[in-house]
C-alpha cells in the first residue's frame, strides 16, 4: 500500500518511496489462485516467508537483480538520489552512507568528504539510465561481480593488495626517513658549499675577459700588508692548475675603501663611529679615543656605584659566556644588541662605579669610606650651643672659618657630610655644571687637535695656519678662558672670602659686552684688558677662517694654470715618441694622481660657499656645543634625583613600616622586589639608554665634526666568514 494515498502501489506510483519490490508483491498476489489468497488472508506466516522472486524455471527465470556501487561528493549525494528515483520511477533500491575518512579531490587535490552508495536494480534499461546518471555526476563507480564466489574472490584480492600496499608504504616511509635523516646531517655542509660556489661565481662574473678569451682580468682592492699572502695564495692555486697568475699594483684615481681591523673588544666602539659614517681612506679614526671618552661621558651622567656595578656584572657575565654556542646563536634581537656591545657595557659599568665613588652615591646613599673632613664638635665647643639654642634651631650651620670645623678635603670624591646638608643639591649642581663645561671644552679642543694629523697626512699644510690655528684661538680664547676662570676661582678663593667671591657668569657676560660691573670685583688684576684682548682676537679669527683657505687655493690654482700654459708650447714641438704617454703600455698606468683632477675642477664660488658653511658651523657650534655639554650635568642630576625618589618612596617606606622582625621580613619581600624591578626598569634600562644616547650625540656632533668627515666606504673583501658562521 502507498504510504501517502493508502492505495495499492503500481509502476506509476510517485507519492511515496515505494520500490519495485512493492509492485512485484502486488503482481504476485494478483496472479495467485483465489484459494491461496484466502489462505493467506487467514495466516500471516506463509505470506512473510514467500520469496519476492519466483524460483528459476518459472515465467521470471530471466529476471536478475544487479548492483552498482560507487562514491560521489557529499554535496551531490542528495541531487543524485532524487534524480535516480525520478528517472527510474522507483524501480531501484539506493543506499547512501558518508565515509569516515576524507578522499582526495581529483580536481583540486585537497581532501574532501565523500558519500558511498549501493544501488540494486533489475532490468537492462534501468541499468543504462543509472550508468548515465552516475557519469553525469562524475561518480567513481566500482565493478560489482554478479556471482557470490567472484565477489568473495575480488574481496580477498583487494584485501591482499591493501596489505601489500601498506607494507610497501611502510617500507617506503622507513627508507625516506633514513634518507631524510642522512640529508639532514649533510644539509648544512651542502648549504655552505652552495653558498661558497655562488660567491665564487659572483666574484668571477665581475672579472673581465682578456682579448684572447683565455684568461680573466680582475681589479680589486687589497691591503698592503695582505699582498704577500695574496700572491702566495695565487701561486699555490695556479701551480696545481698549470696556469700562472700575475699580480700587478696599478695606480688609481678612485678613493680607496677603508679597512679597519677590529677585535672583539674594539668592534662595538668602531660600530659607534661607523654608525655616524665610515671614515675616508687614511683619515684619523676616532674609535681608539672613543674607547675612553664614550664610557667616561656616559658614566658622568650615570654615576652610581650600585647601578654601575649591576651593569658591570651583567656585561661580565656575557663576556665570560661569549664562546658558548647557545649564547652566540640566540635569535632574540634585544639580546643580540646587548651581546654585541658587551665590552662597551663592561667599560660603561666600570666607569660608572668610578664616577659613583666621586659623587659618593650608591643607590642614592652616601658611603663613609674615609673619615669626614668636617667636625661638628669644634663648632659646638666654640659656638657655645646650648640646649635652648638647639631646641630653637633644628638645622645647624657648619662654618669652615671656625678653627677645627674643616679639617681638610675628603681623600676621594664628595664628603659624605654633604648628604646631610640642606644645600646638598645646590653644592652638587655648581660642581657638576662647572665640571661639564671643563670636560666639554677639553673634548672639543682635543677634536680640533686631531684635525692636525689629517692635514699633515693629506699634504694640506696650508690648513694648519689658516684653519686649525684660528679655530684653536677662537675656542680657547673664549671658552678656554671660561675654564681658566673656573679653575682659578677654585684655587684662589678661600672659605673666608667665599661670601664675597665674584661671579664667573657675570664676568663672562661682561667680556662680550666690553663692560664691567661695579658690584662684581675682578678675579685678578688686569682682567678687563685680558678679556677685551681675547674677544678681539677671537673675532679677528673669523675672517681668516672665512677667506684664508679659498684665497690660498685660488692663488695656487692660478699659479698652476700659468705654469701649465708655459709648458704647453714646448709640448707641441715634441714628437709623439717623446711624449710621456708613449712609453706607457696600459690604460691603468696612464691614471694620474688625484691632485691633477682636483686642480682642474677648482671653482672659487664652491670653495667659498663650503668654507663659509664651515666657518659659521664652527663659530656658532663653539657656543652651542659648549652649552650642549651641560647635558652631563642635567642627566647626572636627573639620575641622582630619580634614585633618591625611588629610595624614599619605596624602600625607605618598607624599612620604616614595622620594627618587628617577623612583620618586617614579610613586608620587605614584596617591597624589595618592587624596588629591584623599578631599579632595573627605570634607572638601569631607561636612564641607561638615555645617557647612552646623549653620550652618542656628544661624540657625533660635538667631537667628531671637528676633524672627522665620515665620507668613505668600507672594504668588502671576498671572504667565506659569513657562510662559515
Amino acid at each position: 500500500m502507498c504510504g501517502a494515498t493508502s492505495r495499492p502501489c503500481g509502476p506509476s506510483c510517485t507519492s511515496c518511496s515505494c520500490t519495485q519490490l512493492c509492485w512485484a508483491r502486488a503482481k504476485a498476489r494478483a496472479t495467485a489462485p483465489r484459494s491461496a489468497l484466502v489462505a493467506s488472508s487467514y495466516t500471516d506466516g506463509p505470506s512473510e516467508r514467500t520469496p519476492l522472486l519466483q524460483s528459476p524455471g518459472g515465467p521470471h527465470q530471466d529476471l536478475r537483480v544487479n548492483f552498482v556501487a560507487g562514491a560521489v561528493e557529499l554535496h551531490k549525494a542528495a541531487a543524485l538520489e532524487r534524480l535516480l528515483w525520478r528517472a527510474c520511477r522507483g524501480f531501484l533500491i539506493a543506499s547512501f552512507r558518508e565515509m569516515e575518512q576524507q578522499l582526495e579531490d581529483p580536481v583540486t587535490g585537497e581532501p574532501a568528504p565523500w558519500m558511498t552508495f549501493v544501488i540494486s536494480y533489475w532490468g537492462e534499461q534501468i541499468g543504462q539510465k543509472i550508468r548515465k546518471i552516475t557519469d553525469c555526476f562524475h561518480c567513481h563507480v566500482f565493478p560489482f561481480a554478479e556471482q557470490e564466489e567472484a565477489r568473495r574472490g575480488a574481496l580477498q584480492q583487494l584485501q591482499q593488495q591493501s596489505h601489500e600496499l601498506r607494507e610497501v608504504l611502510g617500507e617506503t616511509e622507513r627508507f625516506l626517513s633514513q634518507v631524510l635523516g642522512r640529508v639532514q646531517r649533510l644539509l648544512p655542509p651542502w648549504q655552505v658549499q652552495v653558498r661558497k660556489m655562488k660567491a665564487v661565481y659572483l666574484a668571477l662574473n665581475q672579472c673581465s675577459v682578456s682579448a684572447t678569451h683565455k684568461c680573466l682580468i680582475a681589479e680589486a682592492w687589497c691591503a698592503t700588508r695582505d699582498l704577500p699572502t695574496l700572491q702566495q695564495a695565487l701561486q699555490d692555486s695556479s701551480s696545481e692548475a698549470g696556469v700562472s697568475a700575475v699580480v700587478h699594483r696599478i695606480p688609481c684615481r678612485d678613493m680607496p675603501p677603508t679597512l679597519i681591523r677590529t677585535t672583539r673588544f674594539t668592534a662595538s666602539f668602531q660600530g659607534i663611529v661607523d654608525a655616524y659614517g665610515v671614515g675616508r681612506y687614511q683619515e684619523v679614526n676616532p674609535a681608539p679615543y672613543t674607547i675612553i671618552t664614550f664610557p667616561f661621558l656616559f658614566a658622568v651622567m650615570f654615576g652610581d656605584v650600585g647601578h654601575g656595578l649591576l651593569m658591570f656584572l651583567f656585561a661580565l657575565a656575557m663576556v665570560l659566556a661569549e664562546d658558548r654556542p647557545s649564547v652566540k646563536k640566540a635569535q632574540n634581537e634585544i639580546w643580540q644588541t646587548f651581546f654585541g656591545g658587551r665590552y662597551l657595557l663592561l667599560l660603561m659599568g666600570l666607569f660608572s662605579v668610578y664616577t659613583g665613588f666621586i659623587y659618593n652615591e650608591c643607590f642614592s646613599r652616601a658611603t663613609v669610606i674615609f673619615p669626614s673632613g668636617w667636625s661638628v664638635a669644634a663648632m659646638a665647643n666654640q659656638s657655645g650651643w646650648s640646649d635652648a639654642f638647639l631646641a630653637e634651631h633644628p638645622l645647624l650651620t657648619l662654618d669652615p672659618n671656625v678653627t677645627g670645623v674643616f679639617l681638610g678635603p675628603y681623600p676621594f670624591g664628595i664628603d659624605p657630610v654633604w648628604s646631610l646638608a640642606v644645600n646638598h643639591l645646590s653644592f652638587l649642581n655648581s660642581f657638576k655644571m662647572k665640571m661639564s663645561v671643563i670636560l666639554g671644552v677639553t673634548h672639543m679642543a682635543f677634536g680640533v687637535v686631531l684635525g692636525i694629523f689629517n692635514h699633515v697626512h693629506f699634504g694640506q699644510l696650508h690648513r694648519l695656519p689658516l684653519e686649525t690655528l684660528p679655530e684653536l684661538v677662537f675656542l680657547l680664547g673664549l671658552f678656554g678662558y671660561l675654564v681658566f676662570l673656573v679653575v682659578y676661582k677654585w684655587l684662589r678663593v678661600s672659605a673666608a672670602s667665599a661670601a664675597s667671591a665674584p661671579s664667573i657668569l657675570i664676568h663672562f657676560i661682561n667680556m662680550f659686552l666690553f663692560s664691567r660691573s661695579p658690584t662684581n670685583r675682578p678675579l685678578f688684576p688686569g682682567q678687563e684688558v685680558v678679556q677685551s684682548t681675547l674677544v678681539v682676537l677671537a673675532l679677528a679669527m673669523v675672517p681668516i677662517l672665512l677667506l684664508g683657505t679659498p684665497l690660498f687655493l685660488s692663488r695656487q690654482h692660478r699659479r698652476h694654470r700659468r705654469r701649465h700654459a708655459d709648458q704647453q708650447p714646448d709640448e707641441t714641438k715634441t714628437g709623439l715618441l717623446d711624449s710621456p704617454d708613449a712609453g706607457w703600455g696600459s690604460d691603468e698606468e696612464k691614471a694620474g694622481c688625484p691632485g691633477d683632477e682636483e686642480k682642474a675642477e677648482f671653482v672659487l664660488s664652491d670653495v667659498l660657499m663650503h668654507q663659509a658653511i664651515h666657518t659659521i658651523e664652527f663659530c656658532l657650534g663653539c657656543i652651542s656645543n659648549t652649552a650642549s655639554y651641560l647635558r652631563l650635568w642635567a642627566l647626572s642630576l636627573a639620575h641622582a634625583q630619580l634614585s633618591e625618589v625611588l629610595w624614599a618612596m619605596v624602600l625607605n617606606k618598607g624599612l620604616s613600616m614595622s620594627r618587628e622582625i617577623g612583620v618586617a621580613a614579610v613586608v620587605l619581600v614584596p617591597i624589595f622586589a618592587a624596588f629591584a624591578v623599578l631599579t632595573v626598569a627605570i634607572l638601569l634600562v631607561m636612564e641607561g639608554l638615555s645617557a647612552f644616547l646623549h653620550a652618542l650625540r656628544l661624540h657625533w656632533v660635538e667631537f667628531q665634526n671637528k676633524f672627522y668627515s665620515g665620507t668613505g666606504y668600507k672594504l668588502s673583501p671576498f671572504t667565506f666568514n659569513v657562510e662559515d658562521e
